[in-house]
């Protein structure tokens, strides 16, 4: 029998070893989802900057909003259960971006009725509710994460866009958050847009010894590690250092001293020197990317594979989202909201 490796996240021997991925066949994507080949997206988000420090910055600089914050300390699992929340949450943005269609719809509606019933409670500072599918929340955690993976692309990786292709990335980046409860019409198009999202929303972030907590311990990349055999310690350590230093060295020092994290201008300047031919040395083998991706997350390998291995879509389309919950039959993330918040009434 082939030992296929799937995208449908199917437990097998490809799955639990990263080797495997390297030459087992990997079964294809049932479309090219919302970008497809030759998208800005699958541009940047595939570079390998994109899944290492670009999603660590955006998941550190998250929790500087005091209502997140409170979501992810009152489930624990950020502490108890680190890498499987790292793991989950990192194979939810991967499929948005390169799953097929119908998986990212689906996806969509899971992650909305988890949040449903883990993700709603009080702010203990301000006595105010929290709810993690609120629509500003989730407009917060789209550009937070989609800004941070285009900065360190840039930083990085190959750097800066076209000005057509930065804005091809942001008008993607609307079509991305039809998949989140966030008004799409509220995404910025251009830098400036961008930078004004920013500035406005500054004002209301805050760290407390919580936050101060919780984005140092996102910022040690060996909770998202499995088991190690002895002889993977040293390469560990290495790899987070690095990660680390590098995500760091991309924060802007207003939000350093929020959350009072401390490093060296020599530190920054190191890690940036040693970061681009690392990040270009990855970009040269989508399948060493892939074996390290299933090492880190094996549940985001899956969804990745087809486009790190180059494989095409059993289906060469794309489909807007709107499109794509009406084929595969899923209630979009406003009209979900609403009967969600109706039956918690």
């Amino acid at each position: 029998m082939t030992d296929w490796v799937s995208t449908g996240g199917e437990t097998g021997s490809a799955r639990t070893k990263p080797l495997a991925w390297l030459t087992a066949p990997v079964e294809p994507a049932g479309d090219n989802g919302f970008f497809g080949p030759g998208s800005v997206t699958w541009k940047v988000w595939g570079y390998p900057t994109g899944l290492s420090v670009g999603f660590q910055r955006a998941v550190v600089i998250e929790e500087l909003d005091p209502f997140l914050v409170a979501s992810v300390q009152h489930t624990g699992k950020v502490y108890s259960q680190a890498r499987t929340r790292y793991d989950h949450t990192l194979a939810y943005f991967a499929t948005v971006l390169f799953g097929d269609t119908e998986t990212a719809t689906k996806s969509s509606a899971v992650m909305m009725k988890i949040h449903a019933k883990t993700g709603v409670g009080t702010e203990p500072v301000s006595g105010l509710p929290y709810d993690a599918n609120d629509p500003d929340s989730q407009l917060w955690i789209h550009l937070t994460a989609w800004h941070s993976i285009l900065y360190v692309y840039e930083q990085f990786g190959p750097g800066p866009l076209s000005d057509a292709e930065e804005h091809q990335f942001w008008n993607e980046c609307a079509i991305a958050a039809e998949l989140q409860t966030c008004d799409p019409d509220k995404v910025p198009r251009t830098r400036e847009g961008i930078r004004c999202y920013f500035e406005n929303i500054r004002p209301r972030l805050a760290a407390s010894e919580i936050t101060q907590q919780m984005m140092d311990h996102l910022l040690n990349a060996r909770v998202m590690y499995p088991p190690l055999l002895g002889k993977l310690g040293p390469f560990a350590w290495v790899a987070n250092k690095f990660l680390r230093t590098a995500t760091i060295a991309t924060l802007p020092h207003w939000q350093r001293d929020l959350a009072a994290i401390r490093q060296s201008r020599m530190a920054d300047l190191l890690v940036r020197l040693l970061a681009k031919p690392v990040f270009w040395g990855l970009s040269k083998s989508g399948r060493l990317q892939l074996a390290l991706l299933a090492w880190l997350s094996p549940s985001t390998a899956p969804i990745a594979a087809p486009f790190l291995r180059k494989i095409p879509a059993r289906e060469a389309r794309t489909l807007t989202p709107a499109a794509a919950f009406a084929q595969w039959h899923v209630q979009p993330p406003a009209e979900l909201f609403t009967q969600l918040h109706r039956r918690a009434e």
